[in-house]
């Protein structure tokens, strides 16, 4: 069974940086891809990027190079780091891994941005 933990939330000044981790533990099965999505109060859950098994990344339409993300397959880590945060940036950040059994979740990590 597949377990995924998210850490690296917290409260953080608008302008600062952050860097959020993923782990992954248990078998993950064929191709796959993890993922950082975000849900901000009152709004849906977006994407905020993917990275590949084999490292291709993707991004969400309003990232803006702000966001990075980053892999390593020997400890099955995902790594998001986030740049010059803004308030808008307040969320609840979430792992997900999509492989060939199926589709998990951790449980989140809140972020958020002060003054």
């Amino acid at each position: 069974q597949v377990h995924i933990v998210e850490s690296g939330g917290g409260v953080v000044q608008a302008g600062e940086s952050l860097v959020l981790s993923c782990v992954v533990s248990g078998p993950i099965v064929g191709y796959n891809d993890i993922g950082w999505y975000r849900q901000a109060p009152g709004k849906q859950r977006e994407l905020v990027a993917t990275i590949s098994k084999f490292g291709t990344a993707k991004y969400g339409d309003f990232v803006a190079g702000r966001f990075k993300i980053s892999r390593d397959e020997g400890s099955n880590t995902a790594t998001l780091r986030i740049e010059n945060l803004k308030f808008d940036d307040t969320a609840v950040y979430y792992c997900r891994l999509i492989d060939g059994a199926g589709d998990n979740w951790g449980q989140g990590t809140q972020v958020t941005v002060s003054s």
